[in-house]
């Protein structure tokens, strides 16, 4: 994706807390020879250890059809998007000009995770991240571990398969009009949070705080 000097993450502090309040993305996976690429939505759960650029785990059901492409070449990416907006021509209309010569635009902020996949297929290190996963998604508990060989969840094993990706690269996108005027800017905010339709609100908030 084309990313901007005035896009770009600030830093690696803020696409990490980013990414780590969002667990849903599409992993794409390079098809075999005379395919197109795989792309599989999916939750995952992101820690920013080991590695220098962290690590996913996630799990997928066996029969998942990407698996040979997958094992034929580990290298993927995990592209999360989320905090979306479509901001109309008026609002973002260059001050003193007609509000009609205003470009529509959209605003999101999107994280790409290039990694090395590797499948686990051991029943005790899958119960392990597998629990690992739900932890992330379910910290009050309420659910039985899962645990090799044992009720309930044991014999639900065969039938998944983990993926532990290892981040070695990162492109982060924070596309909030950051280079326009702050009238300009103003006035795509007070836009937003008068519309306050879906992402709205989240979009207005990353514009603000950008500039700050």
């Amino acid at each position: 994706m084309l990313i901007h000097p005035w896009d770009a993450a600030h830093d690696s502090g803020e696409w990490r807390d980013w990414l780590t309040r969002h667990d849903f993305g599409q992993l794409a996976v390079n098809g075999l020879p005379g395919e197109p690429p795989w792309v599989q939505p999916m939750h995952f759960r992101y820690d920013s250890e080991p590695g220098p650029h962290g690590q996913v785990i996630a799990h997928l059901a066996r029969p998942n059809p990407l698996w040979p492409a997958l094992e034929a070449n580990p290298t993927v990416l995990l592209s999360v998007v989320d905090d979306y907006a479509f901001v109309p021509g008026p609002w973002a209309a260059p001050e003193g000009a007609p509000p009609e010569r205003g470009t529509p635009t959209s605003f999101y902020a999107a994280v790409q995770l290039r990694c090395t996949a590797q499948v686990i297929d051991d029943p005790a290190e899958k119960a392990r991240l597998l629990n690992r996963q739900v932890a992330h998604f379910q910290p009050e508990g309420g659910t039985a571990p899962v645990t090799a060989g044992e009720a309930p969840f044991g014999r639900l094993l065969p039938g998944l398969r983990v993926l532990r990706l290892d981040v070695t690269d990162v492109r982060a996108k924070f596309k909030y009009a950051n280079h326009k005027p702050e009238p300009v800017q103003d006035r795509i905010v007070e836009g937003l949070t008068a519309r306050a339709t879906r992402g709205d609100t989240e979009a207005a908030a990353h514009q603000v705080r950008r500039r700050a």
